[in-house]
C-alpha cells in the first residue's frame, strides 16, 4: 500500500496525497471508503486497476483512501471464480441474458485468442455478466456503507460508555473519600 508521502512525489497523482480529507479517518470518511472500494473491487476485477480506480472515486466522494484501497482486496481469485463471477451470471440470468460460465472457464484454460473473446462479448454472456456485477457492486457498496457506519457509531457509543463509566467511578471515589 502507498504511503501518503510516496504519492505526493509522484506528479500524477500527487494532487490525491495533497487532500488530508481524503486520508483522514472519520465518521463519514470510512464508511464510504467501504462503499467506494468495494464497488470498485467487484465491479472492476483488475487487480492492479482496482486500487487505483477506487483512489479516484475517492476524490468526488471524499472517502477515505487507504479504507477504500483495502475494500477493493474484496475480489480476490477465490471469490471471483467461486463467487462473484457465477452470482453476477445468475443475476444477469435472471434479467433474460444467458450467461455460460463454463465456456468463460473453457476459453480461460485454453488460452483463448484476442478474437474468441470478442466474439464471447458480443454473445449474450457478456451483458448477463456486466449487468450481473453491477448489481452486485451496487448492493454490496451499500450493505458495505451501512455496516461501517453502524460499526462506526458502535465503537464511538461504547467509547463514551466506557468514559461515563469511568467519570462516574471517579465521581463516586471522590465523594466517599
Amino acid at each position: 500500500m502507498p504511503t501518503r508521502e510516496r504519492m505526493a512525489r509522484n506528479r500524477l497523482i500527487a494532487p490525491l496525497a495533497a487532500r488530508p480529507e481524503l486520508w483522514r479517518l472519520t465518521r463519514r470518511t470510512v464508511p464510504r471508503g467501504v462503499a467506494v472500494g468495494l464497488f470498485v473491487g467487484i465491479f472492476l476485477m483488475i487487480p492492479g486497476l482496482q486500487v487505483i480506480g477506487a483512489a479516484l472515486l475517492c476524490v468526488p466522494f471524499r472517502a477515505n483512501i487507504p479504507i477504500a484501497a483495502v475494500s477493493t482486496f474484496v475480489a480476490i481469485p477465490p471469490t471471483i471464480v467461486f463467487m462473484i463471477l457465477p452470482g453476477a451470471a445468475a443475476i444477469g440470468n435472471r434479467f433474460g441474458y444467458h450467461a455460460d460460465l463454463a465456456a468463460v472457464t473453457a476459453m480461460i484454460e485454453r488460452g483463448a485468442s484476442g478474437a474468441q473473446w470478442l466474439a464471447w462479448i458480443s454473445s449474450d454472456a457478456a451483458p448477463s455478466l456486466a449487468l450481473g456485477l453491477t448489481v452486485m457492486a451496487m448492493v454490496a457498496a451499500v450493505l458495505g456503507y451501512a455496516v461501517a457506519a453502524r460499526v462506526w457509531r458502535w465503537r464511538v457509543m461504547a467509547r463514551r460508555r466506557h468514559r461515563l463509566h469511568d467519570a462516574l467511578a471517579r465521581a463516586l471515589h471522590k465523594s466517599a473519600a
